[in-house]
């Protein structure tokens, strides 16, 4: 009986953190510490004039590949923002001072290169377009 209880407790707590991960997963949130900022030398890439969509992903991620399709076509839509997608595996310093914990990775900046939003996991592509007009 007591193995019954323990494996219903394990299925809720595993079944109430799907439910968490899923409702956050690739939400565009706002960032509390807008104080962080990137240069084009730490992304190897130039920024945008306007904003820029930065992606980090590592090369066995499946969702890293959507994402990427995904923020191509937004950065191709909307003049002056720039799409630099970062390999988290070859840039761990940065990884590790932006608390990138998962990939993919997405961070929104502005044209100084302060980062205003951030997703962990692939954002829709309406939250992206929606970030970039608080961006520009």
């Amino acid at each position: 009986m007591t193995g019954l209880v323990v494996c219903l407790v394990v299925l809720a707590a595993a079944g109430g953190f799907g439910v968490v991960r899923k409702a956050r997963d690739g939400r565009l949130r706002v960032r509390a510490d807008g104080a962080v900022r990137l240069t084009a030398a730490e992304l190897g890439a130039p920024l945008g004039e306007r904003a820029t969509l930065v992606q980090f992903s590592t090369s066995f991620c499946q969702p890293c590949r959507a994402t990427r399709r995904t923020l191509a076509e937004v950065a191709g839509m909307v003049e002056g923002v720039a799409h630099v997608e970062v390999d988290a595996e070859s840039q761990l310093e940065l990884v590790r001072r932006l608390e990138v914990l998962r990939t993919p990775t997405v961070l929104v900046l502005d044209a100084s290169g302060r980062v205003v939003r951030r997703a962990a996991g692939q954002p829709r592509k309406a939250d992206v377009i929606a970030a970039l007009g608080e961006a520009v």
